[in-house]
């Protein structure tokens, strides 16, 4: 089975907490899809814990994985928001964010000590979540006539195609999510059926 239109990533929302000389890092894991998604969750975090000193950061998106930020939000250089992307590379996960907030115990750590404590708790997050393989999958729109409604449907079926969306009369219109390993081989059975016009989303 080819292998490059699947990535890894987190089944749901998981915490972790870790303890070091009075200071507390709860740690926070979230599947995420977009920056948008990420925003609204680091706002929430914010408000929630907004007492907190420091609230740190790194997320990874997109099936390469191409797409990264880390923050170590007024802790030393490097020493919280790279330590947090470790875990997740470590794990080879993508559409995932990790957010360790800190609550200052009065000693200081150091940069060793602190890159320990925020690559501990987020190892922690994921620990408590569930790793899982997706699969990359593209959308296409088809446009058809009514008299070609039983051949669409056949190929719908041998490949157990997922209908998101469909719109029957005369003119009628379906939209489907296509592994992206299978995207050209499905693509060419519906070209080669009569007046069907198909859109790549």
């Amino acid at each position: 089975m080819e292998t490059e239109d699947t990535y890894l990533t987190i089944s749901y929302d998981s915490t972790g907490l870790y303890k070091e000389k009075g200071s507390k890092f709860l740690s926070f894991a979230f599947p995420v899809s977009h920056e948008d998604e990420i925003k609204e969750k680091l706002d929430s975090l914010r408000k929630k814990y907004y007492d907190a000193r420091h609230h740190c950061y790194a997320f990874v998106l997109g099936k390469d994985k191409d797409i990264y930020r880390t923050n170590d939000d007024g802790e030393p250089n490097h020493s919280a928001g790279d330590p947090i992307l470790g875990q997740i590379r470590s794990n080879q996960i993508t559409n995932i964010l990790i957010v360790v907030v800190r609550y200052f115990g009065g000693v200081k750590l150091g940069v060793g000590g602190l890159i320990a404590a925020y690559r501990t708790a987020a190892a922690e997050a994921i620990t408590n979540n569930q790793i899982v393989e997706e699969v990359v999958k593209k959308k296409i729109i088809l446009q058809f006539g009514y008299l070609s409604m039983n051949d669409v449907m056949k190929v719908i079926k041998d490949y157990e195609l997922e209908i998101i969306n469909q719109h029957f009369d005369n003119d009628c219109s379906m939209s489907l999510l296509v592994r992206e390993g299978m995207l050209n081989e499905i693509k060419s059975k519906f070209e080669n059926l009569d007046g069907i016009e198909i859109i790549i989303d």
